[in-house]
C-alpha cells in the first residue's frame, strides 16, 4: 500500500483525506510519545488558567500559538526520530546529533514558552494573592 496520496485524483476527496493522515499522525505521537502528551496536559492547564484569571484576547492568542507550537515541535521532534531511527540500524554519532539537535529544539521553544508563560500569568496571579 503506497504511503501517499498520488494515486487519488486532485481534488476534494484528496483534500479531506489529507486530514485521515494528520489525523492518525496525532493518534500516533499520541500514543507513542509521553513528552506529547506530558505538553498536551500542560496545554489543557494553561487554558483553564487563562481562562479563570481571565486573560486578554491577545493573550490567548498568545498562550494559544505558543501551545500548538510547541505541540507541532514536539511532533517534528518525533518525525525525525522516527526517520533516523529508519534510516540507520546501528549507533551513528551523526544519527545521535540529529535526535539530540531535534530534542534540543523542543526544549528550547519550551523554555520559551515557560518565560513567556510566566510573563502572562504571574502578575494576574500576584494580583488575585494580593486581593485575597
Amino acid at each position: 500500500m503506497s504511503m501517499d496520496s498520488k494515486g487519488t485524483k486532485f481534488g476534494l476527496f484528496r483534500f479531506l483525506k489529507s486530514f485521515g493522515y494528520a489525523a492518525d499522525g496525532i493518534r500516533s505521537v499520541w500514543s507513542t510519545e509521553q513528552n506529547f502528551r506530558i505538553h498536551s496536559c500542560v496545554g489543557v492547564i494553561v487554558f483553564i488558567l487563562a481562562y479563570l484569571l481571565s486573560v486578554s484576547a491577545m493573550e490567548w492568542i498568545i498562550l494559544i500559538i505558543l501551545v500548538f507550537s510547541v505541540l507541532a515541535l514536539e511532533t517534528m521532534n518525533t518525525a525525525i526520530e522516527k526517520a533516523v531511527d529508519l534510516s540507520i540500524s546501528d549507533y551513528h554519532p551523526l544519527a545521535k546529533a540529529a535526535k539530540d539537535l531535534a530534542s534540543a529544539a523542543v526544549l528550547l521553544f519550551a523554555v520559551c514558552t515557560a518565560i513567556v508563560g510566566a510573563i502572562i500569568f504571574i502578575p494576574k496571579l500576584l494580583e488575585l494573592i494580593t486581593a485575597l
